[in-house]
């Protein structure tokens, strides 16, 4: 498997999963989630992709400043509807991320565990890109992502069109892809630019 080497340089979340820790797949519940493990469940690398995995991993710091963020305990609230713009695959990563689901996710074991109801749309959230709250101590964070200052080369545009026309070599098509992933690995490296939090 070849992949671009900046998506092991991208800081990991880790995280405790009680329902993990119960069932057996981790020892105590506690593992790692990389931008590579969301890049194959997204099946791309984009900057929307890399913002929404940033997004996580800079709320669950502030929320969680001592320990790993609990898994199936926080809440992530989003403005839009959840098949307008990107929202959907933004929210796709907070699920994989958090456990938090809409209606469609695990529904528990004995009343414990259950995920759904925490992944929400259409909020109230003051132009934030996301909320985060924990629901034991409902402490909240807002979230913005915002990679506009962060430019691409010139050239790829052209060749994007080019690739989208059918008219694209492969050396062309392998260019796209290279400028492409160049300026995802430019964002990922200027997080403090590109990314705000602000508890609430």
């Amino acid at each position: 498997m070849t992949y671009p080497d900046f998506y092991n340089e991208i800081e990991t979340i880790k995280v405790q999963d009680d329902l993990s820790s119960f069932l057996g797949a981790f020892e105590d519940g506690i593992y790692e989630i990389s931008y590579l493990d969301i890049v194959k469940g997204a099946g791309h690398s984009c900057p929307t992709v890399l913002g929404a995995y940033l997004i996580n991993l800079e709320a669950l710091k502030v929320l969680y400043p001592t320990g790993p963020a609990k898994r199936g305990e926080v809440e992530v609230f989003f403005s839009e509807r959840q098949t307008e713009a990107v929202a959907g695959v933004i929210g796709n990563v907070a699920m994989n991320i958090t456990g938090a689901c809409t209606s469609n996710g695990f529904k528990g074991i004995a009343g414990n565990f259950d995920r759904n109801y925490l992944l929400k749309f259409e909020q109230d959230i003051n132009n934030a890109s996301a909320r985060f709250t924990r629901t034991d101590t409902k402490k909240s964070v807002d979230v913005m992502y915002d990679p506009s200052s962060i430019q691409f080369d010139p050239s790829m545009q052209a060749l994007m069109q080019k690739c989208v026309q059918g008219n694209a070599n492969i050396d062309e098509r392998k260019q796209f892809g290279k400028l492409w992933q160049e300026r995802v690995e430019k964002i990922s490296k200027s997080i403090s630019s590109v990314i705000t939090v602000k508890e609430v």
